[in-house]
């Protein structure tokens, strides 16, 4: 907390006589009065602000601001001329107060100067009727906007330390507020945290996984409701996001902001089930998925149980076992193949980059492993889901070469 100290103030030729002074209190409420109508008169954003209690709060606080300053004024020369503690701290919590508010410090600034202002010419007019001479009323005039400054500053403090106190507390509160809907928090409890850290429930949550290095922009470009959960766990370089009500058209959108971010974005889910919209994302970020996973189902489905899908494959590809590896390997390519092109040998000469007479000797050599079972629905359905998704060690042949013979000897 920033707490400006009350400093020396000038008054070196400063001798208000105590006649002057008691004239100038007894007018205070009367000035103070007039401070207010004209603040509220030139800053618009205070109109409302001075009705009901809060009005009669901050006509206190003028009143009090010029009492200390009278105050401060009817000292002798050569006491120690600083700001009145009350005066301070009546500035300070006007700041904070401000502040809470959701007022800036220009209005507040404003208002000071306007207070400066009147103060100024209705108190210097009862110091010349009390007979003030020329270097007294000086004075006056330069303790007056000194003082001025000192309480501008001790609003300004108040104002800053609210926003980072409001800021710091509110931080914690959405932290709580994801941690609650990422762990799937029953509804009563995600509720209570929404409310306490003043977060409107939206209809949706998507959950987006994006490297720090590109959370800011992320940020500037999705709602501001959007929640920065912190970093994924087992990832220190990539943060989560909860980003509200991003289905629909919204969701175009969002991927147009993500794309080439390195990000990846869950499904949009009723809030209530963002859980599910995170672990969804968490699945596609480990499996090195990016931008939509809505994209990569297949792949999330047929990986969603790695130890079922690795009995499959063994099951589905038992009549290869016995056959030497370079040609299950190229078997098992033109089986996959073969299947998503609807057995067309064209197309799947084409995305082998083999002849089409290579693919006829090699689905005849696949039909003298499996037989009639080709034909069979239930074993085109295994093999489909076994060959969905290519392990490491079916990609060399057709995956790092460039030459179509290069990658088939058959050729």
């Amino acid at each position: 907390m920033v707490r400006r100290e009350p400093r020396q103030l000038p008054a070196a030729a400063l001798r208000l006589p105590a006649e002057a002074v008691a004239a100038m209190r007894a007018e205070l409420p009367a000035v103070a009065e007039h401070v207010v109508q004209t603040i509220v008169e030139e800053v618009p954003s205070y109109e409302a602000a001075f009705d009901g209690p809060m009005g009669e709060t901050i006509r206190n606080a003028v009143q009090l601001a010029l009492g200390g300053f009278l105050t401060l004024a009817a000292g002798r020369r050569g006491v120690d001329l600083r700001t009145p503690a009350p005066a301070m701290e009546g500035a300070y919590q006007l700041g904070r107060g401000e502040a809470r508010s959701e007022r800036t410090t220009d209005a507040l600034l404003a208002a000071y100067r306007i207070g400066a202002r009147v103060s100024w010419r209705e108190m210097s007019s009862r110091a010349v009727a009390a007979g003030l001479d020329g270097e007294t009323l000086a004075a006056f005039a330069e303790l007056v906007f000194a003082y001025i400054d000192e309480l501008s500053a001790a609003s300004v403090a108040g104002h800053t330390d609210e926003l980072a106190t409001t800021g710091r507390v509110r931080a914690r509160m959405l932290e709580r507020l994801a941690r609650a809907l990422l762990d799937g928090s029953p509804e009563d409890a995600v509720v209570d945290a929404a409310d306490k850290a003043d977060w409107n429930l939206p209809t949706t949550l998507t959950a987006v996984l994006v490297p720090r290095s590109q959370v800011r922009p992320v940020l500037g470009s999705v709602p501001a409701a959007t929640i920065d959960a912190g970093e994924l766990p087992g990832a220190e370089d990539v943060d989560v996001l909860l980003v509200p009500d991003a289905h629909g058209r919204a969701r175009g959108a969002l991927l147009r902001t993500l794309r080439g971010r390195g990000a990846v974005a869950g499904p949009a889910r009723p809030w209530a089930e963002a859980r599910t919209s995170y672990l969804r994302a968490r699945r596609a970020h480990a499996l090195g998925l990016r931008d939509d996973t809505e994209a990569h189902l297949p792949e999330l489905v047929l990986t969603a149980d790695p130890e079922a899908l690795a009995d499959l494959r063994a099951q589905a590809l038992a009549p290869l076992a016995d056959v030497r590896p370079a040609t299950a390997e190229k078997l098992t390519e033109t089986l996959r193949s073969w299947l998503l092109h609807q057995g067309r040998r064209e197309d799947v000469a084409a995305d082998l980059f083999v002849h089409p007479q290579t693919v006829r000797y090699r689905l005849g050599q696949l039909r003298d492993l499996y037989g009639d079972r080709l034909e069979d629905p239930a074993t085109v359905l295994r093999l489909t889901l076994a060959l969905g998704v290519a392990e490491p060690s079916d990609q060399p042949a057709s995956d790092t070469s460039a030459g179509g013979s290069a990658r088939d000897p058959e050729h």
